[in-house]
């Protein structure tokens, strides 16, 4: 059965992709040619196109009164970056089935991806009764025993209840209302389900206002978002990947199931090559969707060209953020193959608790200086100055007179350093004060000797630039903090034209399509690997912490002050 691209693609569940269409009628039936994103295409009746995927590009906004639109609402056309936060409107419309939910709603790892909701009547499950109107936080979506379910978490007297909803629950489910504001990016990944719109309302007045805004002035109502979606597709006879705009006046016809989708090109995604066995490396590919970049290896891989593939494997990387005290904040991963040096910074160190957890990293006796004044109200303590100079020494317990009673307390014994001797103090451990650590060590270091000999996170700044960079992005940046030592996935690429070095490219941060050749290349030996330092964004910086760190533990709380 036909039906526009547009209703099409607001239906299709991402999980059904890849999905081959083939065009019925509409203003592109007879061959029209059109331009889009820099690809020129043409879609004429009975032209075949495999879907592999779809985004939202852009928004259709109606401006509204009382989250209603009439027929004579105003319509804006709003890019992804649009300024403004926003909060969403809960949908007064239920959805009927946890499998509905898990069908239209984006749920994933980040914050944005655990949506809420409630059902008016209560839920009986085999160990637990979720109450009606009680909120359900939807985490994940996996296999539970056989069946699919949603790893659920309702907070009751400020008790976690960790349980799992299967996908046949039937019932209403409602949206519980989101206090959250989010930017219209955020909302479009995440906050408008598949085949619904999306009403939100204006949090923060837009400053700056000028005729260019297509929002009227002083616009504080509700606006209600229609997404219109950019579709990848690949056609027939070409190597490409094209970009259509859902809103194309175009109808299509499914016909997955009844044509051989093994006759189009095979587009591959790094992720996909990563899952091909050991056995089939080294290989050869034509890139058809290159990533943007101007760094290299990113601005060799551009469409069209040919590289090969030589192993998959997982390399170590150092995980360093700029030290810097307002935000935004620069990323890196640092492999181990960095030839720069490193000399040592100093941290800074908020709290007598931080001294205590920064003492036991040193392998020499931490030296500090306090840059805040802490006056102390028991005797037994010492009551700090600014430009005092400490010896950190061990962590221990004193006893203090309190409001007439024996107390013990965790204290920090150091060493005050005069002018001539050495004064014995102690520094209670609840003490919020600021120091600032003395660098005796003017040591250079490489980076594995970094890692083998001291403790992350560790403060740092480039001494000697790697020569091998042609650019050394970090030579540039004045301090570095190492977080963690990581493991990554990579794949060791070249140019299959003119192989004269070897580069490693991150399989899970790189928007790369590619198709295979064959073209027998067993028995090659990869070219020098160049060294490059990767720099990352904000989310991708949290994603890798994430990852790396789902297992840990938090750390103690400092002890608090005695009340």
């Amino acid at each position: 059965m036909a039906s526009t691209l547009e209703k099409f693609i607001h239906s299709l569940d991402p999980r059904a992709l890849p999905r081959v269409l083939e065009i019925q009628s509409g203003v592109y039936c007879q061959g029209s040619i059109y331009e889009m994103f820099g690809n020129e295409c043409c879609l004429s009746t009975g032209e075949v196109i495999k879907v592999i995927g779809f985004k939202i590009n852009k928004l259709i906004a109606s401006i509204c009164d009382n989250n209603e639109v009439s027929q004579f609402s105003a319509k804006v056309e709003l890019p992804l970056n649009f300024p403004g936060l926003y909060k969403v409107v809960a949908d007064r419309t239920p959805y009927v089935s946890i499998e509905e939910i898990t069908r239209k709603v984006s749920i994933g790892p980040t914050r944005f991806g655990h949506p809420c909701f409630y059902s008016p009547e209560d839920i009986k499950l085999a160990n637990f009764t979720i109450k009606h109107g009680e909120p359900i936080t939807f985490n994940s979506v996996e296999e539970v025993n056989g069946t699919m379910a949603v790893n659920c978490v309702v907070v009751r007297n400020n008790q976690i209840h960790s349980l799992t909803l299967p996908l046949s629950q039937e019932g209403k489910f409602y949206e519980c209302e989101d206090d959250q504001i989010y930017t219209l990016k955020e909302i479009a990944e995440w906050k408008i389900p598949k085949c619904r719109n999306r009403t939100v309302k204006l949090s923060n007045t837009l400053h700056m206002w000028d005729s260019s805004n297509p929002l009227p002035e002083n616009f504080d109502g509700c606006l209600i978002l229609m997404p219109v979606y950019e579709v990848q597709a690949v056609m027939k006879f070409r190597k490409d990947i094209v970009h259509i705009l859902s809103d194309l006046d175009v109808e299509v016809k499914d016909i997955t199931d009844c044509y051989d989708i093994s006759s189009f090109l095979q587009p591959l995604s790094l992720e996909d090559v990563f899952e091909r066995t050991s056995m089939e490396f080294p290989m050869v590919a034509e890139i058809m969707e290159g990533p943007s970049g101007s760094q290299k290896p990113y601005n060799l891989l551009s469409t069209g060209k040919e590289i090969i593939i030589y192993k998959k494997y997982q390399a170590a990387r150092v995980l360093a953020s700029e030290i810097r005290s307002d935000s935004p904040k620069r990323h890196f991963l640092i492999p181990m193959s960095y030839n720069g040096k490193f000399k040592r910074r100093p941290r800074e160190l908020p709290t007598a608790y931080d001294l205590e957890i920064a003492r036991r990293s040193e392998k020499e006796q931490l030296h500090v200086v306090a840059t805040k004044a802490f006056s102390s109200p028991h005797k037994e303590f010492f009551s700090v100055s600014v430009g005092d100079q400490f010896l950190v020494q061990q962590c221990q317990t004193s006893e203090i007179l309190y409001e007439g009673r024996k107390k013990l307390i965790d204290v920090l014994a150091c060493e005050q350093i005069l002018s001539d001797t050495y004064k014995k103090v102690l520094l209670p451990m609840y003490m919020e004060g600021s120091f600032v650590e003395v660098i005796h060590d003017k040591k250079r270091y490489h980076l594995s000797e970094i890692c083998k000999e001291f403790r992350l996170p560790f403060n740092v700044k480039v001494s000697v630039r790697d020569l091998s960079i042609e650019e050394d992005v970090l030579a540039a940046v004045p301090g570095l903090q190492f977080e963690e030592e990581i493991a990554d996935s990579y794949l060791l690429i070249s140019s299959a034209t003119n192989p004269v070095e070897s580069w490693e490219i991150p399989v899970y941060r790189l928007n790369m399509l590619v198709h295979l050749l064959s073209r027998d290349v067993q028995g090659v030996v990869p070219p020098m690997t160049k060294t490059t330092v990767e720099e990352i964004s904000e989310q991708q910086y949290y994603m890798v912490r994430r990852y790396e760190n789902q297992s840990l533990h938090p750390p103690p709380r400092p002890p608090k002050k005695p009340t």
